[in-house]
């Protein structure tokens, strides 16, 4: 089975690479629609800011491929933030998959902006209990709590930490730096689709 990281200009594309083949699967960074495709999962991560992974992803025109597909799909981070309607970051409609707007942390809390660092993740259904853990994060926005909340974390208010819409889950902390929560989180992706 072939995983495909879709190309979109982050820095954390080797270490999700790295990740993804520990989970013993056959990896490929790319940007090319028929790979993307014809792939048994794909990954859409993100460093950097949602515009410029939306600009990335109009460039390469795969905006209404990723649209269409219809096999596992995990958005880390920015790609998770990019699977919702909009994001506040520098005002950036997004693909539209997830219906929901992506908001500023705000810094009048006590709370750093950006989060940066372990923050513990509940898990809201049974099913997946197992992997309730601390998990890496690195964010200053944020999806709020909604039905299609899998798991939450708190940060001056609780937020979506993980979200599930059809074959499209987005997880907002980073599985490629969570150490062995990540590696079992990737392990549930691939092994429960």
């Amino acid at each position: 089975m072939t995983v495909a990281i879709i190309d979109c200009g982050g820095a954390n594309l080797r270490s999700v690479q790295k990740a993804v083949e520990i989970q013993d699967m056959k990896v490929v960074i790319t940007k090319d629609k028929n790979t993307i495709s014809n792939a048994s999962f794909v990954i859409l991560p993100g460093v950097g800011s949602a515009k410029s992974v939306m600009n990335n992803l109009q460039d390469s025109n795969l905006i209404e491929t990723i649209k269409e597909l219809t096999m596992p799909v995990l958005g880390i981070c920015i790609g998770m933030h990019v699977l919702f309607d909009y994001s506040a970051e520098h005002n950036t409609e997004c693909l539209g998959i997830v219906s929901g707007n992506i908001k500023k942390f705000d810094s009048k809390y006590t709370v750093k902006v950006p989060q940066m660092g372990w923050n513990k993740v509940t898990f809201d259904q049974e099913k997946f209990k197992a992997l309730d853990n601390y998990y890496y994060f690195a964010n200053s926005y944020y999806s709020q709590i909604s039905d299609l909340t899998l798991g939450s974390a708190e940060h001056s208010e609780s937020f979506a930490a993980v979200i599930q819409k059809d074959n499209f889950l987005g997880c907002q902390f980073h599985p490629e730096k969570s150490s062995f929560a990540g590696k079992k989180f990737l392990y549930h992706f691939f092994n429960a689709s």
